[in-house]
């Protein structure tokens, strides 16, 4: 079976290719979701948040996402001391979830696959390339944030130019482009090499 990421920057749309793949029946772990859970469930990771970044980080033993993000996203060190607690848990998450999947390919969604070492265990890589005003656009209006507060997210994250060159396939979400054919021939190309490498 093969293992394929799926990476592109805030408000690339990645989610929405994600889901051309669910319709066709592969499986998709989405990471940030995944994290979220994780962040909720696992109780030594619970503690050692608590234990970095104060009680607040819980209201009632639940996430206080918007709070935490507030603190991450404007400090570096305390972004990357975060990731470095949460990342490693989620990506053995991703690994046992693949292992256990029964079809030619399966999927890992997940915004920073090269910003980690989750790039390591994937076979290929899919990158959603879409222009930054579009990206700014479609965070704003997802997540009702500011354009600043986007900026500031799209600069914690690896130059796109930089990040499509590391990919092994693009695909161009830039509302010009339909993006179910691109879709399809990357499923046809990976049933294929998922058959060769039988």
């Amino acid at each position: 079976m093969l293992k394929v990421g799926l990476t592109g920057g805030i408000g690339s749309g990645k989610t929405t290719v994600a889901t051309i793949f669910e319709v066709l029946g592969i499986p998709v772990y989405y990471a940030d979701s995944a994290a979220r859970r994780i962040m909720n469930e696992n109780e030594s990771l619970k503690a050692a948040i608590v234990k970095y970044f104060g009680e607040q980080a819980y209201v009632k033993d639940e996430l206080n996402r918007s709070w935490l993000a507030s603190i991450v996203f404007n400090d570096r060190h305390k972004l990357d001391l975060l990731n470095s607690l949460v990342h490693p848990i989620t990506i053995q998450d991703a690994e046992s979830w693949m292992n256990r999947q029964k079809t030619p390919y399966v999927i890992k969604e997940a915004a920073l696959l090269f910003e980690t070492s989750a790039s390591e265990n994937l076979d290929f890589i899919i990158g959603v390339s879409t222009p930054e005003y579009l990206r700014i656009k479609r965070a704003m209006d997802r997540d009702g944030i500011s354009r600043e507060e986007v900026l500031k997210r799209i600069r914690r994250q690896i130059d796109e130019n930089i990040k499509m060159k590391l990919c092994d396939f693009v695909i161009t979400n830039d509302e010009q482009h339909l993006l179910i054919p691109q879709v399809l021939e990357l499923h046809k190309k990976f049933i294929s090499l998922a058959n060769s490498y039988k």
